[in-house]
């Protein structure tokens, strides 16, 4: 007998278990160390990566009480983030982690929350390793028609990127690289990636974040999206910029909404899509029978 379709609904929710399937029963959370600096939390140790970080005791002490800490007289954050920088050049040499083979000379901020002060940098494919924060920034682009219909502007990545080739994406987004403030990155996105003036990214508006917590086989994935509305001039097209995207599309919120919850979708976009549709009251609490669990979702604690 064939299994009867999921509604919508189920899917969403489906999308939102798989993003934070951290939480879940069944992940590696109980077997994961944390991963301490300065004697506060900043990440969680796979239990795949443990042995490798104990071959290097000039840099990793060795697990105690559920921890791995950076040695004592790494106290500083350069001291840290080059010592960390040369265990993960050696570990990229042995192909040892699938993650390391995207390696992007990019890096990502280390600390235990965004107010915080940073302790140390650490490339951007390795931080699944560590389990660390990874901030980035979405834009949600639409345009509104004279009967004030509102249409959502979609991007397909390329079929060369690194992760999710072909997938339909937000608008603009990117991840928020070491030294970046949240609307410069954003405004930069949208110039790389869709050639959206300056004139017109600067009237975008941070409308708050996304986060959850997600594993693979690449290791432990703890992010926060800042999310951007921008409202689009009728008669304005993005563009293809950098390379990152290859089409373009100006879709109804109907479309929108059925396609988000489909694997044509890359995750953690989809979710920044269904933010802005819960947002604009395209889904509301007397027709979304999960409607609070689709809150809870878009929003777990890190």
């Amino acid at each position: 007998m064939t299994a009867p379709s999921l509604s919508w609904s189920e899917k969403a929710l489906r999308l939102l278990r798989r993003m934070n399937n951290f939480y879940l029963p069944g992940s590696s959370r109980s077997e994961c160390l944390r991963f301490e600096v300065e004697g506060v939390q900043v990440g969680w140790v796979p239990p795949a990566v443990t042995p490798a970080l104990s071959r290097f005791p000039k840099v990793f002490t060795p697990p105690q009480e559920g921890a791995i800490t950076l040695c004592p007289g790494l106290d500083s954050y350069n001291s840290r983030s080059s010592s960390v920088h040369s265990v993960l050049q050696k570990l990229r040499e042995e192909n040892q982690y699938t993650c390391l083979r995207g390696w992007r000379e990019e890096k990502y901020e280390v600390m235990a929350r965004f107010c915080d002060s940073p302790l140390m940098c650490m490339e951007r494919a390795a931080t699944s390793l560590f389990g660390v924060k990874r901030y980035g920034v979405h834009v949600n682009g639409y345009t509104r028609d004279k009967d004030g219909t509102v249409r959502m502007w979609l991007a397909r990545r390329s079929p060369t990127k690194q992760t999710y080739p072909g997938r339909l994406d937000n608008l603009a987004a990117g991840g928020l690289a070491s030294g970046t403030g949240v609307r410069q990155t954003m405004i930069k996105e949208c110039q790389e990636e869709a050639c959206i003036p300056e004139c017109i990214a600067e009237n975008a508006h941070p409308v708050g974040t996304i986060s959850y917590t997600y594993e693979d086989e690449e290791g432990v994935f703890p992010e926060c999206q800042f999310v951007f509305d921008l409202e689009l001039p009728p008669e304005f097209r993005p563009r293809i910029g950098d390379g990152e995207v290859q089409d373009f599309y100006l879709w109804p919120i109907e479309k929108v909404k059925d396609v988000i919850v489909t694997d044509d979708f890359k995750p953690n976009c989809a979710m920044v899509v269904l933010d802005f549709l819960i947002r604009h009251s395209f889904i509301q609490p007397d027709t979304e029978r999960f409607y609070q669990e689709l809150m809870t979702g878009l929003h777990r604690s890190l």
